[in-house]
Order: C-alpha cells, then sequence, then structure tokens
C-alpha cells in the first residue's frame, strides 16, 4: 500500500525534464513585437473590468484635449486641401504685403475663429507681423463700432492703417462665375484692401463716357472688369467732360472706349490740353461694320501718328490661331513689352487693325511699340458681310492690334532764365535737370477682348480667356507708373467656394461628435459581450 503511494509521486528527475520541455516550448515561441505587447498589456490589464475601461476612454480624452489646447495656442495655418489651395496665401500677396512698415490692424466684426477668412486673414501676420488680425465684438469695442458706424449683425472687415481705411462687406468677398457660381475672392479683396491703405499715392482713373455703347454698367459690356478693378491699387470713376467741363486734374489715365460718334468741340479741345499736359490714355476701339464720321476722334488720333480706323475685321488662316475655328476670333502671342511681360497669348474678337503713319511718327515726336502683331497670313476684310473663304480682294500681311505709343512733348522745367549766374550753368548740369514731359497712349484695335461677350454658351466671356484681363489692367498699371502692379493676376473662374446650409452644417457636426462616441459605445458593448462569454 505504501509502494503504491510512492509510485503516485512523480519522479525528481521526470519533473526536472517536464520543467525543460516546456521552458523550450516557452523559448521556441516568436517574440512579440512591442505594439502587440502593448495592447495584449491593454487588454489585460485595462479592458478585463468596466471601470479600468472607462479610466483608459478618459484618459484618450484627456490626450485628445490636451493636444487640441496645444495646437490652438501655436496658432498653426490649417491645412489647405482643396486643389486650387483657395485657403493659403498666395506667393504673389506675400511678395506684395512682406516690406509694408505701416501698422494694419485687420478688424473681423460677425466672423467666427473658425471662419475660413480669418484663417487666411492671419498668414498675412506670418508674413508681416506689423499686419496684425483681430476679432472684434462692437459690444466690448465700442470705440470701433462708434468710429465705423458697425454692429455684430453684418459681418465686415475694416482694414485700417492710422487714420486710413477700406471696409469689406461679405458681399465683396465673393462673386459670380459667367456659369453663376459663387467664386471666392477673399484673397484679392484684402490685399488689395492692404495695399490701398499704405500706398503712398493712388491713381486716379476715368472712364469717358457719352460717346459709347461699351460701359462698365451691368449692360454696358465690360461689366466684370470691374470686379477685377477693384482688386487694383486704384480708384476709378466715369467721366462726362460735357457735364463737368473739363478733365480732372487728377486724372492718371483716361480710358476711351470705342466711339460710335465723333467728340463735341469741348470734349475735344479738353483730351488735346490733357495729351499736351502730359496725361495718358488707353484706347480700346473695336471694329467698325460700316463708315461713322470721326473728324474729331481721328484729330487725336492723329497726334500720336495713327490714321483713322478702317471698316472692316482681321482674319487669320492659319487654323492654330483661330479659336474655336472661327477665323475673326483670333489668338495672337505676347510677351514683347513691359505690359505683356510674362503673358502668352490674347484672345480677340472681330478685331481691327491699327494704321501707323510711320512717316509720320518722328516729327510728332512719337515712339511706337508694338503690344501685338498678326501673322503673314492674316487678312483684312472691308467686306464684312463677305462670309467667302475666299481672300481675294483682300489686304493681306501682318497687322498691328495693340501698340504702345509715346509722344515727347516737351522739358517739363523750360523756363526763362533771369538770373545771369543760372544762365551760366554749364550744359551737363541742364542735362541733369531736365525732364523730358511725355503723353502715352496704349491703343488696341478691340473692345471686345475686355468684355461679357461670350463667343458660345459653352464659352467663358471674353475677359476671361487667356491673359485678356492681365493685359488690360497691365497696360492700365503701365500708364500710371504702378510697375509693380503689372503682373499675372489670380482668374476669378479658378476658383470656387462652397458654403454649407444650417442643415449640412447640422449633419457635419453630428459626423464630428455622434460618429465617434457611437464607436465607443459599440466597442464597450461588444467588450461586455465577450466578457459574458467567457
Amino acid at each position: 500500500m505504501k509502494k503504491e503511494k510512492n509510485d503516485k509521486k512523480e519522479n525528481p528527475k521526470k519533473e526536472d525534464k517536464k520543467a525543460l520541455i516546456k521552458t523550450k516550448e516557452k523559448t521556441d515561441q516568436p517574440k512579440e513585437k512591442l505594439g502587440t505587447r502593448f495592447m495584449n498589456s491593454i487588454k489585460k490589464r485595462w479592458l478585463i473590468s468596466g471601470t479600468n475601461t472607462l479610466l483608459l476612454i478618459a484618459i484618450l480624452v484627456a490626450i485628445v484635449i490636451l493636444i487640441n489646447s496645444i495646437v490652438q495656442s501655436l496658432d498653426l495655418i490649417p491645412i489647405d486641401c482643396t486643389s486650387n489651395k483657395q485657403y493659403t496665401l498666395t506667393e504673389e500677396s506675400k511678395e506684395r504685403v512682406a516690406n509694408i512698415e505701416d501698422n494694419v490692424n485687420l478688424y473681423f466684426i460677425g466672423f467666427e475663429e473658425s471662419d475660413g477668412a480669418v484663417s487666411l486673414a492671419k498668414q498675412y501676420n506670418k508674413v508681416n507681423e506689423n499686419i496684425k488680425v483681430e476679432l472684434i465684438d462692437t459690444n466690448e469695442r465700442t470705440d470701433i463700432a462708434e468710429k465705423y458706424e458697425v454692429t455684430n449683425d453684418y459681418t465686415t472687415i475694416i482694414v485700417e492703417n492710422g487714420e486710413r481705411s477700406k471696409m469689406l462687406y461679405s458681399s465683396d468677398l465673393y462673386t459670380y462665375d459667367s456659369n453663376y457660381n459663387t467664386v471666392d475672392v477673399t484673397e484679392q479683396k484684402i490685399t488689395s484692401a492692404i495695399l490701398n491703405v499704405t500706398a503712398d499715392e493712388i491713381a486716379n482713373i476715368y472712364f469717358l463716357t457719352g460717346y459709347s455703347d461699351y460701359s462698365l454698367d451691368y449692360s454696358g459690356g465690360m461689366y466684370y472688369l470691374s470686379y477685377y478693378l477693384d482688386d487694383e491699387v486704384l480708384n476709378y470713376d466715369t467721366l462726362n467732360i460735357l457735364v463737368t467741363g473739363s478733365i480732372p486734374d487728377d486724372c492718371d489715365t483716361l480710358v476711351i472706349t470705342t466711339p460710335n460718334k465723333d467728340f463735341d468741340e469741348l470734349t475735344t479741345n479738353e483730351i488735346i490740353d490733357y495729351i499736351n499736359n502730359g496725361g495718358n490714355i488707353l484706347w480700346l476701339n473695336a471694329s467698325y461694320a460700316e463708315a461713322v464720321e470721326l473728324t474729331n476722334v481721328n484729330k487725336i488720333l492723329a497726334l500720336y501718328g495713327i490714321n483713322p480706323f478702317d471698316v472692316g475685321y482681321v482674319y487669320e488662316t492659319d487654323t492654330n490661331k483661330m479659336a474655336l475655328g472661327y477665323a475673326s476670333c483670333i489668338v495672337e502671342n505676347l510677351g514683347y513689352t513691359e505690359i505683356d511681360t510674362g503673358l502668352n497669348r490674347a484672345v480677340l474678337l472681330n478685331s481691327t487693325k491699327i494704321n501707323v503713319n510711320t512717316d509720320s511718327l518722328e516729327d510728332l515726336g512719337v515712339v511706337e511699340q508694338d503690344i501685338i502683331t498678326t501673322t503673314d497670313t492674316a487678312y483684312f476684310r472691308s467686306n464684312v458681310a463677305n462670309t467667302s473663304t475666299s481672300t481675294d480682294g483682300d489686304e493681306a500681311g501682318s497687322f498691328t492690334i495693340g501698340g504702345i505709343f509715346t509722344k515727347t512733348l516737351a522739358d517739363s522745367n523750360e523756363e526763362q532764365e533771369t538770373d545771369s549766374e543760372e544762365s551760366t550753368q554749364t550744359d551737363e548740369e541742364n542735362a541733369d535737370d531736365t525732364e523730358e514731359l511725355t503723353s502715352t497712349l496704349v491703343i488696341f484695335g478691340d473692345n471686345n477682348f475686355i468684355s461679357d461677350i461670350q463667343i458660345t454658351s459653352q464659352v467663358n466671356p471674353m475677359i476671361f480667356l487667356e491673359n485678356n484681363k492681365d493685359l488690360m489692367l497691365n497696360s492700365i498699371a503701365y500708364l500710371t507708373d504702378n510697375d509693380e502692379d503689372i503682373t499675372i493676376r489670380k482668374n476669378y473662374t479658378s476658383v470656387s467656394s462652397f458654403t454649407a446650409t444650417e442643415a449640412q452644417k447640422l449633419t457635419i457636426m453630428r459626423i464630428i461628435f455622434i460618429v465617434p462616441i457611437a464607436i465607443i459605445f459599440l466597442g464597450f458593448v461588444v467588450w461586455q459581450v465577450r466578457r459574458r462569454k467567457k
């Protein structure tokens, strides 16, 4: 009996052998990775009880809140995931504001911290610390409310530099493209406002009215142009000389659009005096389909060595120079002058040719530069009713469609010398003190290229095609000596914004908050179900 008990006891040597085998099995098992060991530890130590699970969730939530607080304190620029970088400040804007030394305040009234316009504005401060952004509550900042007569009820941006300021309303921050899609123009408006309140001088542009069907009015054919002019560092207005009696002294550039009737004597004399005093002109002249008697108009053009415009259109025979296959809708190269530096092409519709009287240029003191010329295979057709593809009887050759005509007038400091000592100055000193008085005419044989006209319903208006708008705005910048404004600008049609409805906002908030909570709750339920099955 005693022997049987002893037999039931394990043999020590046998026990040691089992231990060695068990140890070897553990050793042969692959080592767990660090991440796996961590997750197993979480499962065993933290998910083994409901209390520990809730504690773990609380810790994770606290970590998320802490990280979010740190990120907010750093005031980092949000990541812009839009394909066109709609909420990222462009390099052009950065360059324009980088060297501003004045203290500029951007006051945002009626905006939330999370609004895209506010996020975009903060990037100006990253570029230049002199530009400060502040969200204003008019109930607390009564000084701002009283000074600018604003309240929290309306979303407003005030761009302030000392006593100079410019106000932007929410309606100014967007426009519509040709398909009536909403287009965000916040950056253009803010950058322009900053430059306007910090510029040493602002050019004044006047559009002559009373003699043309083209205007900046909604039905005037150049309505879209006004949006782009709003973004430039300039002031613009209309001018009817028959009403004012004269051209204002502060006129830096006079814009004349296709005259459909002759100028009155008053207007003619005022423009001639304006030219003789060094005034600059931007002239847009569409082709004429029938003869018009324009004696006074032609008198002004003759001052720059330009003969009267002929009735007719310019056509191209090269299919690579035609837009949508229309021979009179021509695509011409740019990049020959300071105005179109960096620009590639312009699209013109039913353009006419500029008749330059080359023999008179020297006598008139005029120097001419071509901006746009056609190919050698182009032709000019006087009979606009002729739709034949044959060019027989048409004038063939390369034609000038756009040009710069700089007219030297006189010495701006030409005066009678009465002091005998001054009369003994050397020729070299006189040369240094002498400044030439000039008048510059930038003229295009097309008014349609900057208009709202659409070739077809499927194509954007002419102003949006190729570099048309930049050619127009660069011409103004050139004539007003704003060289820094000669550039390539962002196209409105390339950027569209999306504004969520209240229902969409509610759906987004539900997704942000409810979905994570639901996932946590589902995980807790699954864990409880598995626990009960064990």
